[in-house]
């Protein structure tokens, strides 16, 4: 067994399913050849530096896996033939890779992928707080706007010339 990273990238007008249907059949054809998935992150949808068959964006997906090269070959293949595949590529990264190595390596994807989700979940609540500080920050108790000055100090003055 060796090891490889594919990032293949997919027709942005892609829906949902037949972007599963894909990545369902790469992965098929590596655990189908005695290989293994370590991880598989969907990027999603990218603006491209380039054009590439015309589009402008791309669905992204990324593969690290354990497999053979005759199923990195045919892998490669039925990119080559499928219209909505628009660029792909292959990279080894270990000429060989032992079982231990491949469970170490799914348990790190899978503590890295946790990670993650974790801090997009913080973002989210900071983003949160953030909009209901800035719903708050200009008005009072009674709900009345207050002025503040430069440093954020209220200046009851103002305040009250602007009310009137």
């Amino acid at each position: 067994m060796r090891r490889y990273e594919t990032i293949y990238i997919l027709r942005p007008s892609l829906n949902e399913e037949e972007i599963n249907t894909i990545v369902e059949n790469s992965t098929a054809i590596i655990t189908g050849d005695k290989g293994q998935v370590i991880e598989l992150d969907r990027w999603g949808m990218r603006k491209l530096a380039y054009p590439i068959k015309k589009e402008l964006q791309g669905f992204y997906v990324f593969c690290d896996y354990s497999g053979t090269p005759e199923a990195v070959t045919e892998m490669e293949r039925k990119f080559r033939i499928d219209d909505a595949v628009l660029r792909y590529m292959t990279v080894k990264t270990a000429d060989s890779i032992s079982t231990d190595e491949i469970t170490e390596a799914t348990q790190q994807a899978a503590t890295k992928q946790a990670e993650k989700e974790k801090q997009e979940e913080l973002e989210e609540a900071k983003a949160e707080i953030s909009d209901d500080a800035d719903a708050d920050a200009g008005a009072d108790a009674d709900g009345d706007e207050v002025a503040t000055d430069d440093t954020g100090e209220i200046n009851q003055e103002t305040a009250d010339t602007e009310e009137k």
